[in-house]
């Protein structure tokens, strides 16, 4: 048990020298109000005049205070010789002839032997660091001191907590010093050593306040009575040393301090203890054996020992823990490039494998957060584009009066008999040119995802390019400058598959024929229907003329007086009389006009000079003024609309599904896989020059400094491994 006292102060000088506390080693941290006899303690346990004395703030930064016990015979020994190392050391030491001796971390192998000496180098170096005035500073002095006359202890002398800014102290005084109290405090594996002065009220002791704010439990706190020579006449301690005031968990420990006068007058801590003593044999002789400086001294190294051996094993697997973290850190630094060419070759294909991995899915890091890669790609063509795709009306932005008057526009000045063909292929290639932004958005997140590729790669698969900071900005560039080229090539891909589909109405297509069939077939249902409503006056011979002056049927009077009144009628009877001039052609143009013979007619009513009817109000002209929406059209005007309608939709969805199809494809050929294909080419081809070697492979500024920091801390982790490992088990108990 004895053995791991000096263990954790080699762990304590181990990371000492790397200057950092990532380790929270077991030590005492004392804790108290200003003046309250915390140095007075501390110096009780050396045995000798060793800290600097006086009255308010003298205690300006934290000091640990390390007491290595040694025997009268092994003076030169300190606690960092071993068996194998004590010749060798020995010689450092061969000048020492005092029995006590100390050493500051700050002046390295200077041995101190003058006590008085380490009192003034505490006061210099406080001095240097927080200055001559009053302020404090959290950087912590490291003593050693080596003495036969010491038990083993780790200590933390603090400021003591102080209310009001005293000189020229900063108006938060109280509030740096509580920080930097909490600050060793906070540590689970600290013992607070709670020091309060007996001549004051227990429960106005700021030392115990602080101590439970972090320890509520009292596991870990330890309180110190100083002073009780200095309590008023006819008081005692007893029920505060009793616990009976505020009960301690660890104990409560009175002492008697040496007073301002005795210091002044060099009384020796020795015959301060036997005063001491005497003391508590007379006030307190049935608390005698359980008070003052040797008990604290026996108690704190019982606690210190007990402490250290519960916290061990946490802390061997904390150390173990961190420097297989650093292992990995200096790693992901790599080493000091010795053959430039190669590296830089390397990295190139590197970047270039991880790059064409993202996108094919089989990356070594897979992202979880989000898609990226060729899953998001994926995700752009059949959800995002595709979707937008289905979301296109066959027939959006396109009205009836718009069918009406593309039909009309498209027959000229001459009444058509048939619905022209002019007029499906001009509307449904309005329709179909809508696909192609959509297309292009297509083209333009592949290409945004494909530069987020480049991101992705540099953050999570190729560590090495951090090191180079020029080189990763010259990959990045070489990256987006190769899909900067291949963008336009890509869009102009896509604007040739719509333009491909513009270029030629393909009536004959084999889906759109089956639509056209059906279509002709319910046409021809509606217009024996028709048929069989017609009057029986009304012939059904497919030999019936018009009113042109040619052979007219027995029932010419019927026919006369039909055609007279056809500007008026509804237009079924003459629809029957057209369907029979080209029925059964099987041909979607003839189709399209079945069932009305009088299309003149009808167009004479819309463009009569005056309108024969008031009620179809006034006269309209195609070609300069749109068609009021408020007319009601002609049966025949409506059927002639659906059928343009019903053919333009169903050969939209013919369009629309062959881009949808086309369109991924083309992206995936001309920019995905031409990038993969051609990417490590380039990176080649641009960056590996030997003029540019030197220049792209120069290291961060600071990546140096964190690979050496790196590896002293693996160093030192290491080499606390190696004290730790050096316990048995059988020492722990």
């Amino acid at each position: 048990m004895e053995a791991l006292i000096p263990v954790v102060n080699k762990l304590q000088d181990v990371f000492n020298t790397v200057g950092t506390d990532i380790i929270q080693l077991p030590q005492i941290v004392v804790v108290g109000t200003q003046s309250s006899g915390k140095s007075s303690v501390l110096e009780s346990l050396v045995g000798r005049d060793v800290l600097p004395r006086g009255t308010g703030i003298v205690t300006r930064r934290p000091l640990i205070l390390q007491l290595v016990h040694i025997e009268p015979e092994d003076r030169r020994k300190t606690s960092e010789e071993n068996a194998t190392e004590s010749k060798k050391n020995g010689r450092l030491y061969r000048g020492i002839d005092g029995e006590e001796w100390g050493k500051f971390l700050h002046t390295k192998n200077k041995i101190y032997t003058d006590f008085e000496e380490i009192r003034q180098e505490i006061e210099a170096e406080t001095q240097r660091i927080s200055g001559n005035n009053k302020g404090i500073s959290n950087e912590p002095i490291h003593l050693r001191i080596f003495s036969p006359h010491v038990v083993n202890l780790t200590l933390v002398d603090l400021p003591g907590i102080t209310k009001v800014p005293v000189g020229d102290q900063p108006k938060d005084i109280e509030l740096q010093i509580r920080e930097l109290i909490f600050k060793y405090i906070f540590n689970p594996n600290s013992i607070i050593l709670a020091v309060t002065a007996a001549n004051t009220d227990m429960a106005t002791s700021e030392a115990l306040k602080v101590a439970r704010e972090v320890d509520p439990d009292g596991r870990r706190t330890l309180a110190v009575v100083t002073k009780l020579d200095l309590m008023d006449a006819g008081t005692d301690a007893m029920d505060v040393l009793m616990g009976r005031v505020i009960p301690v968990k660890l104990g409560i420990i009175g002492v008697v301090n040496r007073s301002q006068l005795d210091i002044n007058q060099k009384k020796l801590v020795a015959d301060a203890i036997r005063d001491e003593y005497a003391f508590l044999q007379k006030r307190y002789p049935s608390l005698a054996n359980r008070n003052g400086t040797k008990y604290l001294a026996r108690t704190l190294n019982r606690l210190l020992m007990h402490h250290i051996r519960d916290c061990l094993p946490d802390l061997k697997t904390r150390i173990n823990v961190l420097a297989s973290q650093y292992q990995s850190l200096l790693n992901s630094y790599g080493e000091p490039v010795e053959d430039k060419s190669s590296t830089l070759l390397q990295l190139i294909t590197k970047f270039a494998a991880e790059y064409c991995h993202t996108i094919e899915g089989t990356a070594k890091y897979i992202e979880t957060t989000e898609l990226c890669g060729g899953a998001r790609i994926c995700y752009i063509f059949h959800e995002t584009f595709g979707r937008t795709l289905e979301s296109v009306d066959p027939l959006g932005g396109l009205t009836t009066i718009d069918v009406l008057t593309a039909i009309r526009n498209a027959t000229g000045p001459r009444p058509a008999l048939f619905v022209p063909e002019v007029s499906f292929e001009l509307l449904v290639k309005r329709q179909v040119k809508r696909l192609e932004d959509p297309s292009l958005r297509c083209v333009e997140l592949v290409h945004e995802e494909m530069q987020r590729i480049i991101q992705h790669c540099s953050n999570y698969s190729t560590q090495e390019l951090l090191r180079f900071p020029k080189l990763h900005d010259a990959i990045v560039e070489v990256v987006t400058s190769l899909l900067r080229k291949r963008l336009p090539v890509t869009n102009e891909m896509v604007h040739n598959l719509v333009a491909i589909e513009l270029a030629y109405i393909n009536t004959k297509h084999p889906d759109f024929a089956d639509a056209c069939g059906l279509m002709n077939n319910n046409i021809e249902e509606q217009r024996r229907n028709r048929m069989r409503d017609l009057p029986s006056a009304v012939p059904r011979d497919k030999s019936l003329k018009g009113p042109g002056g040619h052979s007219l049927s027995p029932t010419e009077p019927h026919a006369l007086e039909g055609e007279a009144t056809k500007a008026a009628a509804s237009g079924s009877q003459s629809g029957a009389a057209s369907e029979q001039t080209d029925g059964g052609t099987g041909n979607w143009r003839g189709m399209l006009k079945k069932g009305e013979d009088g299309p003149a007619t009808d167009r004479a009513m819309l463009q009569a000079p005056l309108p024969a009817n008031p009620h179809k109000g006034y006269a309209v002209n195609l070609l300069d003024v749109p068609v009021p929406v408020s007319r009601k059209l002609s049966s025949r005007e409506q059927r002639d609309c659906e059928v343009i309608e019903r053919l333009i939709k169903s050969y939209f969805l013919i369009v629309r599904k062959n881009i949808q199809d086309s369109v991924p494809k083309a992206v995936m050929h001309f920019l995905v896989n031409h990038v993969k294909d051609c990417l490590q080419s380039e990176l080649v081809g641009q960056l590996y020059k030997t003029g540019l070697l030197d220049d792209l492979l120069t290291e961060s500024e600071d990546m140096a400094q964190r690979r050496n920091e790196a590896a002293d801390m693996l160093k030192a982790l290491q080499k606390a491994s190696q004290v730790i490992a050096e316990i048995r088990e059988t020492h722990l108990w």
